[in-house]
């Protein structure tokens, strides 16, 4: 099954060109972050962040600042709350 996530992801980066790819609010991209992932901890962990990104990558979410200490971060619509390393730098 790792396989298989792996090489869907490749045939995505090799058939689809970043213009036409949807912009991820994160830093790093969905499928970078699940290929990732998939690598280096095998494929339950791999879809488990699919299934995060899924359920996370969308345009319901605000950007807040933390007034202790000055910085961004991401509230996504599930409560989660990501910190500014991780945020796409175009939402910042």
């Amino acid at each position: 099954m790792k396989y298989i996530l792996l090489f869907i992801i490749k045939s995505y980066w090799l058939l689809i060109p970043p213009k036409n790819r949807r912009k991820c609010i994160f830093k790093k991209s969905c499928s970078q972050a699940v290929y990732e992932d998939t690598t280096t901890n095998g494929f339950i962990a791999g879809f488990k962040t699919l299934l995060f990104r899924f359920k996370s990558c969308n345009n319901q979410y605000d950007i807040i600042t933390d007034y202790t200490t000055n910085k961004k971060k991401l509230l996504l619509k599930n409560g989660v709350i990501l910190p500014e390393n991780e945020i796409a730098k175009r939402l910042l």
